[in-house]
């Protein structure tokens, strides 16, 4: 059973595998983002936790991410529970929903978005 709980992850707990502080992301209300996003890049992953796929790029993402919290933010969006979240995200910074999505939010606009396969936490080096 852990074999499966590894793979495809459980929908009762979404705790980071490392020490990543983790912010969820459960209100419409894109204004705090914003606001940190003056002061430093946020970076918001979308994920479903029902997807092998958003699970191997969860995990990877985390093992790769290297950047203190002090220079960027980090946010989580559980997209099984809060799709007309994820819907609010894609049309408020202009982008197209994918599912696993990364974007990297700075000044208030999404300047950098990837998926799947091409999410790797080394490009965020790049925003910081």
């Amino acid at each position: 059973m852990r074999l499966f709980d590894d793979l495809f992850g459980r929908n009762d707990s979404m705790k980071s595998t490392l020490n990543l502080t983790w912010n969820y992301l459960e209100d419409t209300d894109l204004n705090q983002i914003d606001a940190i996003s003056f002061e430093k890049p946020v970076v918001l992953f979308k994920h479903s936790t029902r997807c092998i796929i958003s699970k191997m790029a969860l995990k990877e993402f985390e093992k790769e991410h290297k950047i203190p919290n002090e220079a960027m933010e980090l946010y989580f969006l559980d997209l099984l529970n809060h799709r007309p979240l994820s819907n609010h995200v894609a049309e408020h910074y202009s982008i197209a929903h994918q599912s696993p999505q990364i974007l990297v939010i700075r000044e208030g606009k999404c300047i950098y978005h990837n998926s799947h396969d091409g999410i790797n936490a080394n490009h965020l080096k790049a925003f910081i």
